[in-house]
């Protein structure tokens, strides 16, 4: 694992229907879902460092602070942008910024930790 502060990716989407909170549960407004908007951030943190793991290893979201500034309507195009802050041992913390054309529309950061993909999936079939 050659995981360093500093890594970076992004995301980019365009809100679409089922991208809203309408359509996820998480409100009756046709706008970017404050659960799919922490979706876009965990797959950032995941694009960061899969080119790092090893074939045995993944990574799994712990912990999330997130702040929804703003509201993305259907057809907007939202950028997520992560970049590793802080590695301590197999924990890694990630802040995250998301904006469309005009404004920040979340931050936050999200916390995974990396381990062993078929001992993990061993335990959690128990």
């Amino acid at each position: 694992m050659t995981l360093t502060p500093g890594l970076r990716a992004q995301v980019l989407i365009m809100v679409e229907r089922e991208d809203t909170a309408a359509e996820v549960g998480s409100g009756d407004v046709p706008v970017l879902a404050t659960p799919r908007l922490l979706a876009l951030a965990e797959a950032a943190t995941v694009e960061a460092v899969r080119p790092h793991l090893a074939d045995s290893e993944t990574s799994v979201g712990t912990r999330v602070q997130l702040e929804h500034l703003a509201a993305s309507p259907v057809g907007a195009h939202v950028e997520v942008s992560v970049e590793l802050i802080e590695v301590d041992g197999r924990r890694l913390v990630f802040s995250f910024t998301a904006r469309d054309r005009a404004k920040t529309v979340g931050q936050g950061t999200v916390e995974r930790v990396v381990l062993d993909r078929a001992k993990f999936l061993e335990r959690a079939t128990r």
